[in-house]
C-alpha cells in the first residue's frame, strides 16, 4: 500500500455531487457549501476561482484542473470583479444571495445546470460531500486552492468525466463517483510529484526504507496489537532509532500516528457497514468496546453510535435537480 492508497482507498464518494455548469457572461457564483473537497475543470471558456480573504484569483482555462479545499468559502466567475448573483449553500442548494431558490429555474438538463443552454463558459464540477475521515491527513497537507494546468491538453478522464456527466443510466451515479476519485488521485499524484513539492511529511515518508515500511505495517494491520519494540523488530533497526525517524519524517511518534489511523478506519466502519461497535473495536485494535468508545469521542466529540447514527456529521440535503 503506497502512500496515495493508504489514505484514498478507504473514503471513496458516495453520491457526489457532480454537474455541468453553463454560463453567459456576466456571471459569478459564491460557493458556500462548505465541501471538503471540490474539482472543477472548464471544457469552453474560462473562469476564475476568487479564494476567501486577499488570496489572488486563479484563472481556469480548458485543460486545467482546480481543487478548491474547504471549509472557506470562495467564488467562481467570469472575472474577478463581477459581483456574485447567486449562492451555492451545503448539500448544493442554490439560491439568489437572498436566499431565493433557483434550482429549477436554472435547471438546463440532467447534472446541467446554469443560466444559458448555449453559454460561453461551460464547467465540469465534482464535489465530495462528506468528510472521509482516512482522507484527513490528504486533505490538510492541501493548499486552500491548487491548480493543475492542462497546458492546452485534456486528460482523458476529463474527457469521460465529460461525456459521461449529463447521461441518464442505470446505476451512474456510481459510475461517476468512480471517475471523480480517478480524477482525484491522477490529480494529487501529479501535485505531489511536481518540481518543487512541498509534500506531507508522511507522504515523502513513505519512501524511506525504514518509515516507509512501518507506515505501511500499521495502515495493512492495524488491529495488530503493535508496539514501538515490535515495529522496530519488523523493520530491522532499534526501538530509539525508529522512534526518532519516525517522529522526524511523519511529525509524530508511531503510536500516535497508529490511535489516530485506527479512529479514522473506524469512522468508515460506523458509516458504511453494519458492524457492532463492539465489531469495529476489534477490527482496529481494541479489545474492549469501552476504550475504543472513550478514545473515539474525545477525537470525534460524539460516541461511536452516535456518529453513526448522523451527529457530528456536516447536514447532508437535496441538491440541483439532476434528471
Amino acid at each position: 500500500m503506497d502512500a496515495l492508497a493508504g489514505l484514498l482507498d478507504g473514503p471513496r464518494a458516495r453520491g457526489a455531487f457532480l454537474l455541468r455548469m453553463v454560463m453567459e457572461p456576466p456571471w459569478s457564483v459564491r460557493i458556500e457549501d462548505r465541501a471538503p473537497l471540490c474539482l472543477m475543470s472548464m471544457t469552453a471558456g474560462e473562469a476564475w476561482i476568487v479564494p476567501a480573504e486577499d488570496a489572488e484569483p486563479v484563472l481556469l482555462r480548458p485543460g486545467d484542473l482546480a481543487i478548491a479545499r474547504g471549509p472557506e468559502p470562495y467564488t467562481v466567475a467570469d472575472l474577478p470583479g463581477t459581483a456574485p448573483q447567486s449562492r451555492i449553500g451545503p448539500g448544493g442548494i442554490c439560491t439568489t444571495l437572498r436566499g431565493e431558490p433557483l434550482s429549477q429555474s436554472m435547471h438546463l438538463g440532467v447534472r446541467t445546470w446554469g443560466n444559458a443552454p448555449d453559454g460561453a463558459a461551460t464547467m465540469l464540477v465534482g464535489t465530495y460531500l462528506l468528510d472521509g475521515e482516512i482522507s484527513r491527513r490528504l486533505l490538510d497537507a492541501l493548499p486552500a486552492l491548487l491548480l493543475l494546468p492542462g497546458d492546452g491538453r485534456r486528460s482523458a478522464l476529463l474527457t469521460l468525466l465529460d461525456t459521461e456527466i449529463a447521461r441518464d443510466e442505470p446505476g451512474q451515479s456510481v459510475v461517476l463517483d468512480r471517475l471523480l476519485d480517478l480524477l482525484l488521485i491522477d490529480a494529487l499524484r501529479g501535485w505531489f510529484s511536481r518540481p518543487g513539492a512541498e509534500a506531507p511529511g508522511w507522504y515523502r515518508a513513505m519512501g524511506d526504507p525504514v518509515v516507509g515500511r512501518a507506515l505501511r505495517l500499521l495502515q495493512n494491520e492495524p488491529a495488530r496489537p503493535w508496539t514501538v519494540a515490535a515495529l522496530a523488530d519488523r523493520t530491522g533497526v532499534s526501538r530509539a532509532g525508529l522512534a526518532r525517524r519516525f517522529t522526524e519524517l511523519v511529525g509524530e511518534p508511531p503510536m500516535t500516528y497508529l490511535t489516530g489511523w485506527r479512529l479514522a478506519v473506524a469512522a468508515d466502519l460506523l458509516r458504511e457497514t453494519d458492524a457492532t461497535v463492539e465489531a469495529v473495536a476489534r477490527k482496529v485494535g481494541y479489545s474492549q468496546a469501552f476504550a475504543f468508545s472513550t478514545a473515539f469521542k474525545r477525537v470525534r466529540g460524539v460516541g461511536p453510535q452516535d456518529y453513526r447514527n448522523g451527529r457530528g456529521l456536516p447536514d447532508r440535503q437535496e441538491s440541483l435537480p439532476v434528471t
